[in-house]
Parts: structure tokens; sequence; C-alpha cells
């Protein structure tokens, strides 16, 4: 499956219907988003099991103000609605395939121990 656009619309069944998501805030001017755009897609395309999503930062402000996002492109990863991971900039495809490998085995009832 290829990544999804997400809005502030369908963003509750977003969260509510899948275990693993991967958010890639971007912008249509962004030259790193243009390269990083293709990476997602790739990743995403072998990945079936977890849900990718796009936000255009520009057309859905509240959702760039609700993950804090300060500058484009970047990657929030949650599991289970905690946020686990967030990064700015380009990520290669290789660290981009880890992290998929990371949230996949991550526990996270050891993060709400932590708190």
């Amino acid at each position: 499956m290829s990544s999804k656009i997400v809005t502030d619309q369908n963003m509750e069944k977003v969260l509510s219907e899948n275990k693993i998501i991967f958010l890639d805030f971007w912008a249509s001017w962004c030259e790193p988003c243009k390269i990083f755009g293709p990476i997602f897609e790739r990743v995403a395309e072998k990945n079936p099991d977890i849900f990718f999503g796009k936000i255009n930062t520009e057309t859905e402000q509240l959702l760039s103000n609700d993950f804090a996002i300060r500058s484009i492109p970047t990657l929030v990863i949650l599991k289970e609605g905690h946020i686990i991971f967030s990064e700015s900039g380009v990520i290669p495809e290789y660290v981009l395939k880890n992290l998929v490998d990371k949230a996949r085995n991550l526990d996270v009832s050891t993060l709400e121990n932590e708190s």
C-alpha cells in the first residue's frame, strides 16, 4: 500500500484504526520534501501492514500545530497512540527501513512505565 493523505477530517479515524503510523509532514514548495517523498513512498509500498500518511502543512495547519511542526519535512511515528519518533530533515531510505523495524519491535508499555 502506498501512502494516504491525512487531513484534520480523517485523523481520528487514522489514529483509531492503525497500530503503527508513519506521518510525513511536507509542503509543495519544499525542496527537501521533494527528495524525501519518493523515499517515503518506496518504504510505504514495502510495508503494507503499517499506515503511511502524508500531511500537507500548507492545507493542514491545525495538524501541523497539533504535532508542533517547526520545519519540514518532518517524520512523526506513532505506535498505539504514542509518538515514538519525530525528526526533521531528509531521512535516508536505509534509516527509514530501520525505523520501521524498530517501530514494529517497540513495546510501548515500557514508555508508559517511564512516565
